[in-house]
This record gives structure tokens, sequence and C-alpha cells, in this order.
């Protein structure tokens, strides 16, 4: 089942055709351990529990670095779509002291389709539930570019090829 954004004027969309097999590149989104891999930049630092992605409703944490978010961060991810070799989707967010992860109204979502020519995967990237305070607390939104979803999908292809 596709969830689209809640505004579809507030999301980027980017496809990339990846000469792998979905369920090679799939194993690499699954793979916390294997995030920084596919991020173009150094914002994403590494998993701090790497156990593979299961199921719709698991959380996975991040370190992350933003020069803009005074450096170091941690990014707690509610996977919201977890179907193998298809789609894999997280809304980012922030643990609070009891463990309940309040998502920051962003969701990163991979869709993969098979086709005779590799892989097609189309990058989400929607911030439509974002409330107005943490887009403010952001400095507006996107804080990402449609050359960054780009890039990602470039990297993930890397990483994917390396996978192999």
């Amino acid at each position: 089942m596709t969830e689209g954004p809640k505004d579809p004027n507030e999301h980027i969309v980017a496809t990339r055709t990846i000469d792998a097999p979905a369920h090679t590149i799939f194993t690499v989104l699954a793979d916390p351990a294997r995030h920084r891999d596919t991020e173009p930049t150094d914002w994403v630092r590494d998993a701090i529990d790497p156990t593979p992605i299961t199921a719709t409703g698991q959380i996975f944490s991040m370190n992350m670095h933003f020069d803009g978010a005074n450096g170091d961060y941690r990014m707690d991810n509610t996977v919201t779509t977890f179907e193998p070799d298809h789609a894999i989707a997280w809304d980012p967010g922030q643990a609070d002291e009891s463990g309940h992860v309040a998502p920051g109204g962003w969701r990163w979502r991979y869709d993969l389709e098979e086709k005779d020519t590799g892989t097609e995967v189309k990058l989400t990237y929607d911030w439509s539930r974002t409330t107005q305070e943490i887009r403010d607390a952001f400095g507006g939104f996107p804080v990402v570019s449609p050359d960054y979803l780009d890039r990602s999908l470039q990297a993930l292809e890397q990483a994917a090829f390396e996978h192999r």
C-alpha cells in the first residue's frame, strides 16, 4: 500500500535505475549500518544499533552531524513502511526520556521496481507533516534539494554495487 504525501506540493522525488536486483538494494536500505553509505554528505555518521530493519514500527537510531544543528545529534527513525524488495520508509524524530519517539514531520521513502534494465528506485522526501514550529527551528523546509536526492541515489547505487 503506497502512502503518498499529505500535501503533494511539499515533497521532492528523484528516480534512478540501478543495475542491481531489488533484493540487493533493499538489503542495503534495511541495514542501518549502511545508511551512511547512501547519503552524499557526512550528515549520517553511524548506526547506534546496527540491527537490520525487519518490520513496520521498528525504531532504528543514528548518530548524525550537521553544523547548522550545532554539530552532533541523534536521530530516532520509526519505520512506517516495510515491504521487502519493494518499499521502505521511515519518519525521523527524537526520543524523549521515556523512549517515546516524536516524529519531526518528514519522511524518507524508497520504492523499488524491477525492470528489464535494472531496478527503478524512487526516493521521496516528504515534509508535509512538519509543523510550523519545526520548520522555523530548521530555518524552513525543505532542508535538502532535488540534487541532494539525486546524489543520494547515486550513493545508493555505489553501495548496492559494493554489496554484491
